[in-house]
């Protein structure tokens, strides 16, 4: 098979640990160098906090895996510096069409409005993907990644987690206070604790071809039911970057998958789909089961998992790594307020309390995909097939249709650390809501972007609009960026001013998106959801807001 990428070699170095023969106690150890495990890695980095990563390969991926990022997971790799070079190699795409046999049915636009940094949907394979959070992790100075390197037992004992791990030189034992379990669906770690995960195998197969080809098909994804090439089945068309073409064909439960890996099956499929005289090669080829599964708490004690190892979801609607690394995105600035002694332990409960509601969502969402893509009734079915039938004609059908409801953010609603609205607001940013985007222009004539602005830390905006910011307001706002846990306050205004910390609404998207009044303030929490909102700037509110969101 051709391979258009050069699997890098990391180099396996013993530990301190086993060259002077002691024991050394960690603040964090992550199991898993894949993008769940170098995402968390790389945020503790950030955040000055070192780490050691243990992964018992000594590369990237072998094959494309997951390959579409959504605009919520690129947004967290925004915040960490890594999303420019993921962006400019993958193919961005917001696009989606759906078939059925031979006619197109209808399309869909992932991100219809304009005015956002991070796009829709990009497609990448996973390993340049890992090679750039490797890199970007290796930069710190503070990730420790140990290749070659086996979590052969994990014990949470005596306010601390002991591991015992296999490299190539033997057994050697290293401790950590926080350890958190990133080693995947397979997860290792999941299984020394003796838990459980609770869900449904689904009773299908699908096939996986990764094919090098130069095509004019769009850079979009292309769904079909039941077409002509592949008749009473479904595939799914994926472009990646080098002129990777990732397909999905279903095979059904009976499928042998070691006999439909073998390229005289895979070949004949790609030649009815692509036709006899287009030139393609194999590069990777691959059969699954998808499982929809999880933990019921992802954490236990000093123990934390997240991406697989916490919950597996099938793979229509890319829901796998992009539930993952907001995990990720939940736990390290909530453990990073533990650790320094700010926020009690009882923070650290509402990382699962959030992602499992999160999971709960999109196990919803992906078994509900499943269940249409591969009906297990006749009755089922014959109504996808009439849905399919009136989407083409009427749009009331096309919310039936269920190709994969693509990855959306999680709204943590009923999360505890949240302050409930007082005032009357309209719009998507409730309290718990992902922040969105908008352009902005500063005051150092910087035209930005709002989402380069939050998240590491507590921000808030206050929405001046044409008024100069009550000096009240000001003199509070400058207390509270010095107080224990220091809020970043950003003022937006309708005109530039030119004075330090404002930024222009130049496009009004800011006041649409955030239905903002003159006076408006929301606290923004260090992974860019909203804490709070208030019509009026009330520095006691504030305090009571951000210490609610610490979980005190």
């Amino acid at each position: 098979m051709l391979s258009t990428y050069q699997y890098p070699t990391f180099p396996y170095r013993p530990s301190e640990e086993q060259r002077t023969g002691t024991v050394k106690r960690h603040p964090v150890v992550i199991v898993g160098a894949g993008p769940i495990g170098l995402t968390a890695a790389l945020d503790f980095a950030r955040r000055g906090v070192p780490v050691v990563v243990l992964d018992d390969d000594d590369t990237v991926s072998i094959g494309s895996r997951a390959v579409c990022y959504a605009k919520r997971a690129l947004e967290v790799w925004n915040r960490l510096g890594s999303s420019k070079r993921m962006i400019d190699k993958g193919v961005v795409w917001k696009v989606g069409k759906v078939f059925h046999g031979d006619s197109q049915v209808y399309q869909f636009d992932l991100l219809p409005e304009p005015d956002h940094k991070i796009p829709a949907f990009i497609n990448l394979q996973q390993y340049y993907l890992e090679e750039y959070l490797i890199d970007d992790a290796m930069k710190t100075g503070l990730v420790d990644i140990r290749w070659k390197t086996k979590a052969l037992s994990v014990k949470d004992e005596d306010g601390r987690v002991v591991v015992q791990a296999e490299t190539p030189d033997g057994v050697y034992q290293l401790e950590a206070d926080w350890l958190i379990a990133c080693d995947g669906a397979k997860s290792s770690i999941r299984k020394m604790l003796g838990l459980d995960f609770v869900g449904q195998v689904f009773q299908d197969r699908f096939l996986i071809a990764d094919v090098v080809m130069k095509a004019d098909f769009p850079a979009e994804r292309w769904f079909w039911f039941d077409p002509p090439f592949h008749p009473k089945q479904s595939t799914l068309l994926h472009m990646q970057a080098d002129n990777v073409w990732r397909i999905d064909f279903q095979l059904g439960w009976n499928a042998d998958p070691e006999e439909e890996k073998k390229p005289e099956r895979v070949i004949p499929r790609l030649k009815a789909m692509l036709g006899e005289k287009t030139e393609f090669d194999l590069e990777w080829v691959s059969v699954y089961t998808f499982q929809c599964r999880r933990l019921e708490n992802f954490r236990h004690g000093r123990v934390f998992f997240a991406g697989d190892a916490a919950h597996q979801v099938s793979p229509f609607g890319a829901r796998g790594a992009n539930s993952g690394v907001p995990d990720t995105d939940n736990l390290v600035w909530k453990l990073k307020l533990v650790m320094d002694g700010v926020a009690p332990d009882s923070l650290l409960d509402t990382y699962s309390d959030e992602r499992v509601a999160a999971a709960k969502e999109n196990l919803l969402n992906s078994t509900r995909s499943t269940d249409f893509i591969t009906p297990k009734s006749e009755v089922s079915r014959t109504f996808r097939d009439a849905a399919l039938e009136l989407a083409a004609t009427q749009p009331f059908a096309r919310s039936l249709v269920n190709s994969g409801r693509l990855s959306t953010p999680t709204t943590y609603t009923d999360s505890r650390l949240n302050t409930p609205d007082e005032d009357v607001f309209q719009g998507a940013m409730v309290p718990g809501a992902p922040a969105t985007d908008a352009p902005l222009e500063f005051a150092d004539g910087d035209a930005g972007w709002l989402i380069d602005r939050l998240g590491g830390s507590f921000v808030g905006v206050y929405y001046a609009g044409s008024d100069p910011v009550p000096a009240d307001v000001a003199d509070a706002m400058d207390q509270q960026t010095r107080g224990r846990i220091p809020v970043t306050w950003i003022v937006v205004t309708d005109r530039r001013t030119g004075a330090p910390g404002t930024a222009v609404d130049c496009k009004g998207r800011f006041r649409e998106r955030y239905d903002a009044q003159p006076g408006t303030a929301y606290l923004f929490r260090p992974d860019q959801h909203v804490a709070a909102r208030w019509r009026r700037f009330d520095a006691a509110r504030t305090t009571a807001a951000l210490t609610r969101a610490i979980g005190l």
